[in-house]
Protein backbone atom coordinates (compact mmCIF):
# COMPACT_ATOMS: atom_id res chain seq x y z
CA UNK A 1 0.00 0.00 0.00
CA UNK A 2 1.33 3.38 -0.98
CA UNK A 3 -0.07 6.92 0.44
CA UNK A 4 0.09 9.75 -2.47
CA UNK A 5 0.89 13.00 -2.11
CA UNK A 6 -1.96 15.27 -0.75
CA UNK A 7 -2.13 18.67 -2.10
CA UNK A 8 -4.74 19.93 -0.03
CA UNK A 9 -2.81 19.54 3.35
CA UNK A 10 -0.30 22.13 4.21
CA UNK A 11 2.86 20.19 5.20
CA UNK A 12 5.32 21.64 7.62
CA UNK A 13 7.96 21.31 5.34
CA UNK A 14 6.88 23.57 2.78
CA UNK A 15 8.78 26.89 2.59
CA UNK A 16 5.81 28.94 2.97
CA UNK A 17 5.08 27.64 6.24
CA UNK A 18 8.78 29.56 7.28
CA UNK A 19 9.71 26.07 9.01
CA UNK A 20 11.88 23.53 6.48
CA UNK A 21 12.60 20.03 8.04
CA UNK A 22 13.80 18.71 4.36
CA UNK A 23 16.88 17.33 3.44
CA UNK A 24 18.65 20.43 2.87
CA UNK A 25 17.77 22.60 5.80
CA UNK A 26 20.39 24.23 7.32
CA UNK A 27 22.93 22.10 8.76
CA UNK A 28 23.11 24.69 11.62
CA UNK A 29 20.08 23.85 12.88
CA UNK A 30 19.62 21.48 16.36
CA UNK A 31 17.30 18.50 15.06
CA UNK A 32 16.76 14.84 16.25
CA UNK A 33 18.26 13.94 12.86
CA UNK A 34 21.29 15.71 12.70
CA UNK A 35 22.03 15.75 16.58
CA UNK A 36 24.03 12.12 17.12
CA UNK A 37 23.72 10.26 20.22
CA UNK A 38 27.02 10.51 21.77
CA UNK A 39 27.19 7.18 23.05
CA UNK A 40 26.04 3.49 23.09
CA UNK A 41 23.86 3.02 25.96
CA UNK A 42 22.91 -0.40 27.25
CA UNK A 43 20.57 -0.30 30.68
CA UNK A 44 20.39 -3.30 33.21
CA UNK A 45 18.19 -6.61 32.60
CA UNK A 46 18.12 -6.15 28.17
CA UNK A 47 18.12 -9.63 26.81
CA UNK A 48 18.46 -10.01 23.21
CA UNK A 49 15.82 -13.33 23.04
CA UNK A 50 15.37 -15.53 19.75
CA UNK A 51 16.51 -12.06 17.49
CA UNK A 52 14.28 -9.41 19.47
CA UNK A 53 15.43 -6.73 21.35
CA UNK A 54 13.50 -6.68 24.96
CA UNK A 55 13.50 -4.26 27.07
CA UNK A 56 10.75 -2.89 29.62
CA UNK A 57 11.96 1.01 28.86
CA UNK A 58 12.44 2.94 25.43
CA UNK A 59 14.44 2.56 22.71
CA UNK A 60 15.90 5.79 20.95
CA UNK A 61 17.73 5.14 17.76
CA UNK A 62 20.34 7.36 15.42
CA UNK A 63 20.17 8.54 12.55
CA UNK A 64 21.66 5.93 9.45
CA UNK A 65 21.79 3.26 11.71
CA UNK A 66 20.93 -0.40 10.92
CA UNK A 67 19.20 -2.48 13.26
CA UNK A 68 19.64 -6.25 12.51
CA UNK A 69 16.91 -7.48 15.18
CA UNK A 70 13.23 -6.86 15.96
CA UNK A 71 12.41 -4.19 18.97
CA UNK A 72 10.35 -5.22 21.69
CA UNK A 73 9.99 -2.09 24.17
CA UNK A 74 8.07 0.74 25.96
CA UNK A 75 8.64 3.47 23.31
CA UNK A 76 10.91 3.48 19.88
CA UNK A 77 12.16 6.43 18.36
CA UNK A 78 14.38 6.58 15.29
CA UNK A 79 15.68 9.16 13.62
CA UNK A 80 16.77 9.35 9.52
CA UNK A 81 16.95 6.23 7.25
CA UNK A 82 16.72 3.92 9.82
CA UNK A 83 16.52 0.37 8.49
CA UNK A 84 15.20 -2.17 11.01
CA UNK A 85 15.88 -5.96 9.80
CA UNK A 86 12.58 -7.17 11.97
CA UNK A 87 9.60 -5.73 13.18
CA UNK A 88 8.58 -3.22 16.13
CA UNK A 89 6.44 -3.75 18.78
CA UNK A 90 5.77 -0.65 20.74
CA UNK A 91 3.92 -0.32 24.19
CA UNK A 92 3.72 2.93 23.66
CA UNK A 93 4.33 5.54 21.08
CA UNK A 94 6.59 4.93 18.31
CA UNK A 95 7.93 7.83 15.78
CA UNK A 96 9.97 7.05 12.76
CA UNK A 97 11.72 9.74 10.99
CA UNK A 98 11.69 10.30 7.16
CA UNK A 99 13.67 7.12 4.55
CA UNK A 100 13.41 4.45 7.79
CA UNK A 101 12.36 0.87 6.45
CA UNK A 102 10.74 -2.01 8.91
CA UNK A 103 11.09 -5.13 7.15
CA UNK A 104 8.17 -7.00 9.10
CA UNK A 105 5.10 -5.36 11.33
CA UNK A 106 5.27 -2.74 13.13
CA UNK A 107 2.63 -3.27 16.48
CA UNK A 108 1.91 0.34 18.15
CA UNK A 109 0.11 0.45 21.43
CA UNK A 110 -0.59 3.79 21.63
CA UNK A 111 0.55 6.86 19.40
CA UNK A 112 2.34 6.53 15.71
CA UNK A 113 4.38 9.42 13.81
CA UNK A 114 5.45 7.86 11.04
CA UNK A 115 7.31 10.43 8.44
CA UNK A 116 7.53 10.68 4.77
CA UNK A 117 8.78 7.76 2.61
CA UNK A 118 9.12 4.95 5.18
CA UNK A 119 8.71 2.00 3.45
CA UNK A 120 7.20 -1.00 6.18
CA UNK A 121 6.86 -4.78 4.97
CA UNK A 122 4.51 -5.82 6.72
CA UNK A 123 1.74 -4.29 7.98
CA UNK A 124 0.82 -1.26 11.25
CA UNK A 125 -1.56 -1.58 13.68
CA UNK A 126 -1.85 1.38 15.91
CA UNK A 127 -4.44 1.53 19.39
CA UNK A 128 -4.54 5.08 19.15
CA UNK A 129 -3.75 8.15 16.14
CA UNK A 130 -1.67 7.86 13.97
CA UNK A 131 0.39 10.81 12.03
CA UNK A 132 1.71 9.63 9.05
CA UNK A 133 3.51 11.43 6.27
CA UNK A 134 3.45 11.51 2.50
CA UNK A 135 4.52 7.84 0.28
CA UNK A 136 4.61 6.12 3.22
CA UNK A 137 4.72 1.78 1.52
CA UNK A 138 2.96 -0.68 3.85
CA UNK A 139 2.45 -3.50 2.05
CA UNK A 140 -0.51 -5.26 4.38
CA UNK A 141 -1.92 -2.18 5.26
CA UNK A 142 -2.86 -0.37 8.52
CA UNK A 143 -5.25 0.16 10.91
CA UNK A 144 -6.04 2.57 13.19
CA UNK A 145 -8.33 2.82 16.44
CA UNK A 146 -7.80 6.61 16.23
CA UNK A 147 -7.63 9.77 14.12
CA UNK A 148 -5.51 9.21 11.18
CA UNK A 149 -3.80 12.34 9.86
CA UNK A 150 -1.71 12.73 6.53
CA UNK A 151 0.74 15.13 6.69
CA UNK A 152 4.76 15.31 8.41
CA UNK A 153 4.54 15.04 12.03
CA UNK A 154 8.50 14.82 12.65
CA UNK A 155 8.56 18.62 13.33
CA UNK A 156 7.34 18.11 16.74
CA UNK A 157 10.41 16.40 17.74
CA UNK A 158 12.38 18.70 16.42
CA UNK A 159 10.75 21.48 17.52
CA UNK A 160 11.23 19.86 21.26
CA UNK A 161 15.10 18.98 20.56
CA UNK A 162 15.29 22.55 19.67
CA UNK A 163 13.52 23.90 22.28
CA UNK A 164 15.32 21.99 24.90
CA UNK A 165 18.83 22.44 23.29
CA UNK A 166 17.90 26.42 24.09
CA UNK A 167 16.59 25.91 27.70
CA UNK A 168 19.92 24.21 28.23
CA UNK A 169 21.93 27.22 26.49
CA UNK A 170 20.38 29.97 28.61
CA UNK A 171 21.28 27.92 31.56
CA UNK A 172 17.32 27.08 32.69
CA UNK A 173 17.96 23.48 33.43
CA UNK A 174 15.66 23.22 35.95
CA UNK A 175 13.05 24.03 33.02
CA UNK A 176 14.23 21.25 30.65
CA UNK A 177 14.36 18.84 33.07
CA UNK A 178 10.82 19.20 33.61
CA UNK A 179 10.59 19.29 29.85
CA UNK A 180 12.23 15.84 29.96
CA UNK A 181 10.10 14.19 32.94
CA UNK A 182 7.18 15.65 31.05
CA UNK A 183 7.81 13.52 27.63
CA UNK A 184 8.98 10.20 29.86
CA UNK A 185 7.05 7.97 31.23
CA UNK A 186 7.06 8.52 35.00
CA UNK A 187 5.86 4.94 35.95
CA UNK A 188 9.03 3.39 33.42
CA UNK A 189 11.79 2.02 36.27
CA UNK A 190 13.93 1.30 33.06
CA UNK A 191 16.59 3.94 31.46
CA UNK A 192 16.29 3.87 27.43
CA UNK A 193 18.48 1.86 25.53
CA UNK A 194 20.30 4.66 23.32
CA UNK A 195 21.81 3.65 20.08
CA UNK A 196 24.02 5.82 18.53
CA UNK A 197 24.31 7.49 15.08
CA UNK A 198 25.39 5.06 12.34
CA UNK A 199 25.48 2.29 14.10
CA UNK A 200 25.36 -1.61 13.12
CA UNK A 201 24.01 -3.64 15.56
CA UNK A 202 22.41 -7.03 15.16
CA UNK A 203 22.81 -10.43 16.28
CA UNK A 204 26.15 -10.83 15.05
CA UNK A 205 28.12 -7.35 15.62
CA UNK A 206 27.42 -4.13 17.39
CA UNK A 207 29.77 -1.62 15.91
CA UNK A 208 29.34 2.16 16.89
CA UNK A 209 31.84 5.17 16.46
CA UNK A 210 30.92 6.05 20.41
CA UNK A 211 32.13 5.39 23.61
CA UNK A 212 29.67 2.48 25.14
CA UNK A 213 28.32 1.07 28.19
CA UNK A 214 26.45 -1.96 29.21
CA UNK A 215 24.84 -2.45 32.53
CA UNK A 216 23.87 -5.26 34.95
CA UNK A 217 22.40 -8.48 33.91
CA UNK A 218 22.05 -8.39 30.14
CA UNK A 219 22.64 -11.22 27.99
CA UNK A 220 24.02 -9.86 24.36
CA UNK A 221 24.87 -11.32 21.28
CA UNK A 222 27.32 -10.10 18.74
CA UNK A 223 31.00 -9.25 18.56
CA UNK A 224 30.84 -5.12 20.23
CA UNK A 225 33.09 -2.36 18.72
CA UNK A 226 33.25 0.81 20.56
CA UNK A 227 35.58 3.92 21.07
CA UNK A 228 35.78 2.77 25.02
CA UNK A 229 33.33 0.48 26.81
CA UNK A 230 32.67 0.00 30.20
CA UNK A 231 30.53 -3.40 30.78
CA UNK A 232 28.85 -3.85 34.57
CA UNK A 233 28.20 -7.02 36.40
CA UNK A 234 26.82 -10.41 35.85
CA UNK A 235 26.55 -10.19 32.26
CA UNK A 236 26.51 -13.19 29.37
CA UNK A 237 28.20 -11.70 26.14
CA UNK A 238 28.38 -13.96 23.16
CA UNK A 239 31.38 -12.49 21.27
CA UNK A 240 34.36 -10.68 21.76
CA UNK A 241 34.87 -7.00 22.92
CA UNK A 242 37.15 -4.00 20.94
CA UNK A 243 37.62 -1.19 22.13
CA UNK A 244 40.32 1.88 20.83
CA UNK A 245 40.28 3.86 24.18
CA UNK A 246 39.82 0.98 26.76
CA UNK A 247 37.82 -1.76 28.30
CA UNK A 248 36.52 -2.73 31.94
CA UNK A 249 34.24 -5.83 32.54
CA UNK A 250 32.25 -5.87 35.86
CA UNK A 251 32.38 -9.00 38.26
CA UNK A 252 30.83 -12.08 36.84
CA UNK A 253 30.30 -11.31 33.66
CA UNK A 254 30.87 -14.38 31.20
CA UNK A 255 32.24 -13.09 28.00
CA UNK A 256 32.29 -15.49 25.33
CA UNK A 257 35.27 -14.13 22.72
CA UNK A 258 38.77 -11.89 23.03
CA UNK A 259 38.93 -9.08 24.75
CA UNK A 260 40.83 -6.27 22.84
CA UNK A 261 42.00 -2.44 23.23
CA UNK A 262 44.81 -0.82 20.79
CA UNK A 263 45.35 2.20 22.88
CA UNK A 264 44.01 1.68 26.45
CA UNK A 265 43.57 -0.33 29.34
CA UNK A 266 41.45 -3.16 30.06
CA UNK A 267 39.86 -3.92 33.94
CA UNK A 268 39.03 -7.67 34.40
CA UNK A 269 36.72 -7.79 37.64
CA UNK A 270 36.36 -10.13 40.34
CA UNK A 271 34.62 -13.60 39.01
CA UNK A 272 34.69 -12.20 35.85
CA UNK A 273 35.30 -14.94 32.99
CA UNK A 274 37.21 -14.48 29.70
CA UNK A 275 36.73 -17.29 27.21
CA UNK A 276 39.14 -16.30 24.68
CA UNK A 277 42.50 -13.96 24.74
CA UNK A 278 42.95 -10.70 26.76
CA UNK A 279 45.33 -7.92 24.83
CA UNK A 280 45.71 -3.97 25.20
CA UNK A 281 48.27 -1.57 26.67
CA UNK A 282 47.91 -2.20 30.05
CA UNK A 283 46.11 -5.13 31.70
CA UNK A 284 44.71 -5.47 35.05
CA UNK A 285 43.00 -8.61 36.02
CA UNK A 286 41.30 -8.84 39.63
CA UNK A 287 43.20 -12.06 41.47
CA UNK A 288 39.86 -14.16 41.42
CA UNK A 289 38.82 -13.21 37.60
CA UNK A 290 39.87 -16.25 34.82
CA UNK A 291 40.77 -16.21 32.06
CA UNK A 292 41.19 -19.12 29.81
CA UNK A 293 43.16 -17.49 26.43
CA UNK A 294 46.87 -15.83 26.59
CA UNK A 295 46.69 -12.52 28.31
CA UNK A 296 48.99 -9.86 26.60
CA UNK A 297 50.03 -6.26 27.23
CA UNK A 298 52.54 -4.14 25.67
CA UNK A 299 53.64 -2.24 28.47
CA UNK A 300 52.14 -4.08 31.74
CA UNK A 301 50.18 -6.64 33.46
CA UNK A 302 49.63 -6.74 37.00
CA UNK A 303 46.88 -8.15 39.28
CA UNK A 304 44.70 -6.41 41.41
CA UNK A 305 42.59 -7.12 44.42
CA UNK A 306 39.99 -4.21 44.49
CA UNK A 307 36.86 -4.35 42.30
CA UNK A 308 36.64 -2.63 38.43
CA UNK A 309 33.52 -0.69 39.13
CA UNK A 310 31.90 0.73 42.30
CA UNK A 311 29.07 2.57 41.34
CA UNK A 312 26.28 1.47 38.52
CA UNK A 313 27.72 1.71 34.72
CA UNK A 314 24.33 3.03 33.80
CA UNK A 315 22.94 4.73 36.69
CA UNK A 316 19.70 4.45 37.98
CA UNK A 317 16.37 6.83 36.73
CA UNK A 318 14.80 9.09 38.51
CA UNK A 319 11.31 6.81 39.48
CA UNK A 320 13.86 4.26 40.77
CA UNK A 321 15.52 6.85 42.84
CA UNK A 322 12.11 8.18 44.05
CA UNK A 323 10.84 4.81 44.60
CA UNK A 324 13.77 3.55 46.43
CA UNK A 325 13.27 6.88 48.71
CA UNK A 326 9.77 6.08 49.36
CA UNK A 327 10.97 2.43 50.13
CA UNK A 328 13.32 3.32 52.47
CA UNK A 329 10.56 6.03 53.99
CA UNK A 330 8.28 2.63 54.36
CA UNK A 331 11.03 1.07 56.26
CA UNK A 332 11.78 3.83 58.47
CA UNK A 333 7.96 4.24 59.29
CA UNK A 334 7.35 0.57 60.05
CA UNK A 335 10.78 0.71 62.42
CA UNK A 336 9.10 3.36 64.03
CA UNK A 337 5.89 1.76 64.55
CA UNK A 338 7.49 -1.71 65.85
CA UNK A 339 10.29 0.09 68.30
CA UNK A 340 7.87 2.42 70.42
CA UNK A 341 9.25 3.43 73.75
CA UNK A 342 9.61 1.55 76.93
CA UNK A 343 6.21 3.24 78.44
CA UNK A 344 4.31 2.57 75.21
CA UNK A 345 4.77 6.11 74.11
CA UNK A 346 6.29 7.58 71.11
CA UNK A 347 9.41 8.76 71.23
CA UNK A 348 9.77 12.79 70.65
CA UNK A 349 9.82 14.33 67.00
CA UNK A 350 12.98 15.92 66.90
CA UNK A 351 12.20 20.35 66.79
CA UNK A 352 14.79 22.90 65.58
CA UNK A 353 16.76 23.64 68.54
CA UNK A 354 15.82 27.33 70.10
CA UNK A 355 17.63 30.54 68.98
CA UNK A 356 19.12 32.74 71.47
CA UNK A 357 16.50 34.86 71.19
CA UNK A 358 13.75 32.27 72.85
Amino acid sequence: MSLGRQPCVRHPSDASSGFNTSEHAYVAVPTFRSDPLDELVIPDGIHVEEHDLVTEGDVIIGSQSTVGFGIRAASVIAGERVDFGGHIEAEGDCRLDTWCTVADNVLVGEDAYLGERITIGGGLRVAGDLDIGDDVEIEEGFDANGRIIIRDPMPTIVFLFMYLSQLLRIGKEEAAEQLVESLVDEESEQNPVLIPKGSRVGDDAWQVSTPGRIGDDCRLHGNIRAESLVVGRQNEIFGSLRAREGITVGAETDVTGNVTTREGTVRIGPDARIRGDVSGEYVEVHREATVEGGIRATEEMTMVSEPVIDDSVVPETKSQQRVDERAGGDEQSQTSDEDPTADGSRPPKEGPEPSESD
